[in-house]
Formats: structure tokens, C-alpha cells, sequence
């Protein structure tokens, strides 16, 4: 990926210095996060797996459903 970044042309060196270090940090923030996603996919069977143990019925657990075990408990009812 390519970034074209303008700086002001009265910034003196340390400012555009800050500038380019708060744009690569957001950048490889970015990144980061895109790399780091967590996936849903075996822990949705492992909580499927729970919710028939605990309530004794089948669900299916939407793509959708939240990946945080105590939001989706909350939310057994509707799947």
C-alpha cells in the first residue's frame, strides 16, 4: 500500500516528524487489527455444544452472534 501524505509547509522538522509517526502508528494499527481478528467459527460450535448441554435444546449460533461468551449467553433465546 502506498500513502501520499502532504505536511504543512510552514512545520519545522520535529513537527513533521510527529506528523509521520502518527500516521505510520494509525497505519500499523490497522494492520494489526486486521491480522489479529478473531474468528468465530470453533468457538461457535464449542458454544453450541454448551447451550444444548446447559438449556437441553439444539440452537443454531448465527455468523453474527457476538464472540463475547457472556454477551452471546445473554442472548440464547433468540438463536
Amino acid at each position: 500500500m502506498t500513502y501520499e501524505i502532504t505536511v504543512p509547509e510552514d512545520a519545522d522538522d520535529v513537527e513533521a516528524a510527529a506528523i509521520a509517526a502518527a500516521i505510520r502508528a494509525h497505519v500499523a494499527a490497522d494492520a494489526e487489527a486486521e491480522e489479529a481478528e478473531p474468528t468465530w467459527e470453533g468457538a461457535r460450535w464449542r458454544f453450541r455444544g454448551r447451550v444444548e448441554t446447559l438449556q437441553r435444546r439444539r440452537v443454531r449460533v448465527p455468523r453474527g452472534a457476538p464472540r463475547d461468551a457472556w454477551t452471546a449467553a445473554g442472548r440464547t433465546d433468540r438463536f
